[in-house]
């Protein structure tokens, strides 16, 4: 009996630190995740640092964006007129030549040979024509005579003018001045008619031809200007517009522009592949931010702007009391006025009614000298035209905001933010260094 009785007490001993062991880490889970949630809850995320633009009216320049091809006003691939063999060339690769300097001379030893015995005939035509001409007027030659002398005379200079026209063929010319390029035929090289034998380009005026769609064609005009560049960045070239297709191509809707670019350096090479900006006439007052301000997602295009942090609304406590009602609540036992010390007699009775602590908005407010707490708010908006790595607002902004142009990674409505505009994200790196 006595060991069944200490079998049960020795159970319900095991059962109860057993009980205490399970309800102590129960507990103390339960304590901790309830202290981490409250941590966490608690918890104010960093301050992060972004860099921000103050918007204001701007002008704003609009404009139409294409892309264009390099051609110059006069370029053309020159050929040879009929066979022969390469006899000189005398140009070489890239060099100016005037007009009409001779660019390639075939051999023409025979045609100057057909050339010399058909001048001699035509002098002896010549000859027997004034001849004919002298024995008319004495009146013993005869007109048959004589008109056949004057036919004879001008198939002989004809003939002399096609065989100097065959033997002209035998050298190739410039039509204009302009830069050679490498000739592609070598000395000895028979030549058939058509042959191309080198490019010349005219490179001091290039002509930009490029396309717009037919809803833009009415923004256009002869005499518009036209800025030229090999990325959209930057445009260095200037010209105007010469010409306008007057007919849109039906099958793409597009309407051919064509542009005239001065070329004095000879930056701009034929072929060449360019960005084209046609300038439209300036707008006034026009709300423009970086296009790094902008951020576009599934819901729309928003931004961040930055703002001061409300103050927490102030609540009065027993410790805001002003003293002058707690002066009423002194107790029966209080000594009276008359035993204050003179100096404290002669307060005014102004000061005794001063608030004894500031209020919780009070002490919300920033120091003098500190800045207030800096917060986010996200912003959606209707972004416009671009240009120049610039966009137009068209709603949700107004002039004055205060907006992120750079940072914006891991943002959120409400966040708290430090401004550092040191660093502007709309120019390169090199020209901050170069103003710093």
């Amino acid at each position: 009996m006595f060991k069944r009785i200490l079998r049960f007490v020795i159970i319900i001993l095991v059962l109860a630190v057993l009980v205490i062991v399970v309800g102590g880490i129960v507990g103390f889970n339960f304590l901790r995740d309830n202290g981490i949630k409250q941590y966490f809850a608690t918890m104010k995320p960093p301050a992060a640092t972004v860099s921000t633009t103050i918007v204001k009216p701007s002008n704003w320049t609009p404009g139409i964006e294409a892309i264009g091809t390099v051609r110059a006003v006069r370029g053309v691939d020159l050929t040879v007129e009929t066979a022969g063999i390469v006899k000189e060339i005398p140009f070489h690769a890239n060099e100016k030549v005037a007009a009409n300097a001779v660019l390639l001379q075939l051999d023409d030893a025979v045609e100057r040979a057909d050339l010399a015995a058909q001048k001699a005939q035509a002098a002896l035509d010549q000859t027997s024509l004034t001849r004919a001409l002298e024995l008319t007027k004495r009146g013993v030659g005869s007109d048959s005579t004589l008109d056949t002398a004057r036919a004879a005379a001008s198939a002989s200079a004809s003939q002399v003018n096609r065989l100097q026209a065959v033997l002209d063929q035998k050298q190739l010319t410039a039509p204009f001045a302009g830069t050679v390029g490498i000739p592609k035929i070598d000395l000895g090289q028979y030549l058939a008619p058509g042959t191309a034998v080198v490019t010349l380009q005219d490179l001091d005026t290039m002509r930009v031809d490029f396309t717009v769609p037919e809803q833009q064609l009415p923004l256009l005009k002869i005499g518009q200007t036209v800025r030229l560049g090999l990325s959209g960045g930057d445009m260095p070239f200037a010209g105007a517009i010469r010409g306008i297709d007057p007919k849109i191509d039906p099958s793409s809707r597009l309407v051919n522009i064509r542009a005239e670019v001065a070329n004095p350096e000879g930056k701009l090479t034929p072929g060449q592949f360019v960005q084209v900006r046609v300038e439209l006439p300036q707008e006034q007052n026009v709300l423009a931010l970086p296009q790094t301000a902008l951020t576009t997602s599934l819901y729309g295009d928003y931004i961040f702007v930055v703002h001061p942090a409300k103050p927490a609304e102030a609540q009065p406590t027993n410790e805001t009391k002003p003293a002058a009602a707690a002066a009423t609540d002194k107790p029966a036992d209080a000594k009276p006025a008359a035993d204050a010390k003179p100096a404290e007699a002669a307060k005014p009775a102004a000061d005794a009614a001063k608030p004894a602590d500031k209020t919780a908005a009070d002490q919300a407010k920033p120091a003098a000298g500190e800045q207030p707490a800096l917060v986010l708010s996200q912003v959606f908006v209707k972004p416009g035209r671009r240009n120049e790595g610039m966009v137009e607002i068209v709603e949700g902004l107004k002039a004055g905001d205060e907006v992120v142009t750079a940072g914006q990674n891991r943002l959120f409505n409400g966040m708290s933010v430090n401004v550092d505009n040191t660093i502007d994200p709309t120019k390169s790196a090199n020209k901050q260094a170069d103003q710093q």
